[in-house]
């Protein structure tokens, strides 16, 4: 009969087999079981709205941010195009949505000049119609929107080369994250591929360029890196865009420096090979 019976009769015979006491040992068994699960983390777990205040209008906004220290690094491509355990590269530009002054997280503790003020008001603000919030997290295009606002705003307020340089350079990362996770399904998906991996080249085209120049105008360090980082990374911009006799000299200068430290030069011989294998040359 149980404990419970007859309560069928006034609607709880459902219940007329629950446990008056559980089973603590299994219930403790449970618990550790779900202790021991691994947690499986999503891109949205690691972003927070953060506050900024814009040094064009000074009006505050929010911008989604990476948790930092919370994302691990899983390895880097040839040109040093990290690799976490998603793309926080997407996270990189911060736009104004109140006037449209867009920068890289980098450089946007660096103040305009009032002449940088001026020419951004006129030439940004003034034809600046608003821009899409992403919603939980960012995608390829809302990144690669800001970076090209970033862009503009540093050639319209005449910022320096590597600026420009180190903008352009994680567009074409950007591009190269659409590509590899364009879904199958995509129309046209081929040709999609193809657009994006011209519009990366011209990317990358455009951050050699810069880099070259700011080597003769800029002391280091450069962009967060050092004399011997940046040559290393032109030497693979160089052999990117096929400019080997270019990437070669460079990858000299990386592997016959004093106090360039072994891992880099290590990276500048297996450049070094890669090329003789590309172009069919013979080392020496």
């Amino acid at each position: 009969m149980g404990l419970f019976s007859g309560l069928e009769e006034i609607g709880m015979g459902g219940l007329s087999n629950v446990k008056v006491f559980e089973d603590e040992k299994a219930k403790t068994e449970a618990a550790q079981k779900r202790r021991n699960e691994p947690v499986e983390l999503k891109e949205a777990d690691f972003i927070f709205d953060k506050t900024y205040t814009c040094p064009v209008c000074d009006r505050e906004f929010k911008a989604k941010t990476v948790r930092t220290g919370k994302v691990k690094l899983v390895g880097s491509d040839s040109d040093l195009r990290p690799r976490y355990q998603f793309d926080t590269l997407k996270y990189d530009a911060l736009t104004c949505p109140n006037c449209g002054y867009s920068v890289l997280t980098r450089y946007f503790n660096v103040n305009p000049t009032s002449g940088q003020l001026k020419l951004i008001r006129e030439n940004v603000c003034k034809a600046f119609k608003g821009i899409k919030e992403p919603a939980d997290i960012m995608t390829y295009d809302d990144a690669l929107t800001r970076h090209k606002l970033s862009l503009l705003c540093a050639i319209v307020k005449r910022g320096k080369a590597s600026e420009k340089a180190y903008t352009c350079l994680k567009m074409a990362w950007l591009l190269r994250g659409k590509a590899e996770t364009l879904p199958k399904d995509t129309p046209n998906y081929e040709a999609v591929k193809k657009d994006l991996a011209t519009q990366e080249l011209e990317a990358i085209t455009n951050a050699y360029e810069g880099f070259t120049e700011a080597f003769s105008k800029e002391n280091f360090p450069m962009c967060g890196m050092d004399e011997n980082t940046v040559t290393y990374l032109s030497a693979e911009l160089a052999r990117k865009i096929g400019k080997y006799d270019d990437a070669l000299r460079l990858c000299a200068r990386v592997i016959t420096g004093k106090n360039v430290n072994d891992r880099l030069k290590e990276k500048a011989r297996d450049m070094k090979d890669r090329i003789y294998e590309e172009t069919g040359r013979k080392d020496g």
